[in-house]
């Protein structure tokens, strides 16, 4: 069975986030990037696959920059066999747009033969939660979204998902589309002699226009600004005072 992972470069999640004084984006100059943690979780479960002898070979896509290299070279190191890094953005700040995004995956899917893709929910710097569920309309493949469990017997895979709910357990027919939640599982850490491995494994580079798809933005940001900060809590002397509070001046009740 050949997995493929797509995986995106993003602001780290340890980094304060800045936004341009003009609000038009958020400011990326000398911020540290990394792999989107949820692409993360679903490598590492394409890697326990391929250690219980499931997968056969796991392939890493990455749609974006040329820098996104870097993420590539992470994700083969912590245990991925190859790596193709579609360029699709002229800099660092050009988002790619789900959709965009979706038929690139698409036609390296169907380029590659892959039999099941393992993704992210949803990427930490947009929040879309959408190229998961394009991607399998657009191959007309099952999806199982939000996977806190997972396993594969013959051509079936048994998905645990997270919902309002609780949990729900689908079953869904290979070849198949799933997109990782937070607990799945723990991602392991690249050691330093699978990172020196990972610097001789292939790694290969198209373009957007090899597919024939346009990357054109279809939305257009407005305006870009920070959360408000939030007031200072009060202490209140009985319940009677809360309840005043929360009547005169929080006017919830």
């Amino acid at each position: 069975m050949k997995v493929l992972v797509p995986v995106k470069r993003v602001v780290d999640y340890n980094v304060k986030v800045r936004v341009h004084a003009d609000g038009s984006g958020v400011d990326l100059a000398n911020v540290k990037m990394s792999m989107n943690p949820f692409d993360e979780i679903a490598l590492e479960e394409a890697i326990r696959l391929k250690e219980k002898g499931v997968a056969s070979e796991i392939v890493v896509v990455s749609i974006g920059v040329r820098q996104a290299q870097e993420t590539l070279r992470t994700a083969l190191a912590m245990g991925a066999d190859r790596a193709i890094l579609v360029e699709a953005a002229a800099d660092v700040h050009q988002d790619i747009e789900p959709l965009a995004v979706a038929k690139l995956i698409a036609a390296v899917v169907r380029e590659e033969q892959a039999d099941l893709i393992i993704a992210g929910k949803q990427a930490i710097d947009n929040d879309m939660n959408a190229t998961g569920q394009m991607l399998a309309a657009l191959l007309g493949w099952g999806q199982a979204t939000f996977a806190s469990k997972l396993t594969i017997e013959d051509d079936t895979a048994t998905v645990t998902r997270e919902i309002d709910g609780g949990l729900q357990t689908i079953k869904v027919r290979l070849p198949a589309v799933v997109t990782a939640d937070l607990r799945l599982n723990e991602p392991r850490y690249a050691s330093l002699p699978n990172i020196m491995k990972a610097k001789k494994k292939p790694l290969e580079e198209r373009t957007a226009a090899d597919y024939g798809v346009d990357v054109s933005p279809r939305l257009t940001v407005i305006k870009t600004i920070e959360p408000a900060n939030r007031k200072a809590g009060k202490k209140v002397g009985s319940v009677t005072e809360l309840i005043a509070k929360l009547r005169d001046e929080a006017g919830v009740i």
